[in-house]
């Protein structure tokens, strides 16, 4: 299937054309002005408010205008989250898509169907002269991502209807009447730098090729986080020899599973082949135990130019343990709802 055959076409125009569209959280001026051009284009009433939001009017079909309003709503930011060895910029390069049998899906990036189909549904139905409806008002907010500051910081009154859709949701034929809560915790390590002793090496640890997936909806899911994984190697690792951390990084989002992570450490250069030996046996343990959930999991170890420093001896201590102790994954569910997430955690 070629993405021109995707139904129903009008959604799936406005897709392609909002996938042409940088639109990173906090970064949405292109696409409020590509929704603006819009409107006036099709000469509907349109307001922006100090935040950024946007709201689009479109009036009853004949013989509907005393029906009951209803507002539409979606975010205009999206996820920003790209493979380490894709050359993307999200503020200025589009989205690339291709079809996958019945899938629609993104080269190596975030799609940003969250929310972008929910936008095209929106301009389709504002676009369209077919479809009758009673009064209409089509809200874009900004910012869902990282904090829905959009829907904060709206003032009263800023739409009419009292009903209002929103069109954010994973699930075909299924209406939701409630949302998650979230609360971001976060966790400061000071600490001093050591210089690296001349007969040391350094060394750098990468796990990639995770499924990832959305901190909410996929979090019950049997997929691997990679901060974890790359920590029971360095954890292991301090246990039988003098490994230092200079850097560790993983994660991108706190809404987004991390999928790679990375780590550059020192050692002494007499343990390099010892290390490498453990090394290649925690490995083997971990893809026998996410073999089938995880098939694409890669995890390598390369020679890496000596860090300007490592942390110091006790914060790395404090930092590997911390990061071991701290649970990832469903703390809870729901003992009134079957199979439904109560309370959850993504490191």
């Amino acid at each position: 299937m070629s993405s021109n055959q995707l139904k129903p076409e009008l959604v799936f125009h406005y897709f392609s054309e909002i996938c042409k569209i940088p639109r990173p959280s906090k970064k949405e001026g292109k696409i409020i002005a590509y929704i603006i051009d819009f409107a006036q284009k099709h000469n509907l009433e349109y307001r922006k408010d100090d935040a950024g939001n946007i709201l689009v009017r479109k009036p009853a079909s004949a013989g509907y205008e005393n029906k009951q309003a209803v507002v539409l709503q979606s975010h205009l930011d999206m996820v920003c989250e790209k493979n380490s060895d894709i050359n993307h910029d999200f503020n200025n390069d589009p989205i690339q898509t291709y079809t996958d049998g019945e899938w629609l899906k993104a080269k190596g990036t975030t799609l940003g169907a969250d929310d972008g189909i929910g936008i095209a549904a929106q301009l389709a139905i504002l676009a369209s002269s077919d479809i009758e409806h009673g009064p209409l008002e089509c809200l874009f907010t900004v910012d869902e991502e990282t904090g829905l500051t959009g829907a904060f910081e709206m003032g009263s009154g800023f739409f009419n209807s009292k009903i209002l859709l929103n069109l954010d949701s994973e699930d075909e034929g299924e209406l939701f009447i409630g949302c998650a809560g979230g609360i971001d915790t976060v966790a400061t390590f000071a600490y001093e730098p050591d210089r690296v002793p001349s007969d040391f090496v350094a060394m750098k640890l990468i796990v990639k090729g995770l499924l990832g997936g959305h901190s909410g909806d996929d979090i019950d899911k049997h997929r691997a986080n990679s901060i974890k994984l790359i920590n029971r190697f360095l954890w292991k690792g301090t246990q039988l020899f003098d490994l230092r951390l200079a850097n560790l990084d993983g994660g991108n989002l706190r809404n987004a599973i991390p999928r790679e992570a990375s780590a550059i450490f020192t050692i002494h250069k007499d343990d390099k082949a010892q290390l490498i030996l453990s090394f290649e046996n925690i490995r083997t343990e971990i893809y026998n135990e996410w073999r089938d959930a995880e098939p694409n999991l890669e995890i390598t170890i390369e020679d890496s130019p000596l860090p300007d420093f490592v942390i110091d001896e006790p914060t790395h201590f404090d930092l590997l343990n911390s990061l071991y102790a701290c649970p990832h994954g469903v703390i809870a569910m729901s003992r009134q709802l079957k199979g439904l997430v109560e309370t959850s955690t993504n490191l």
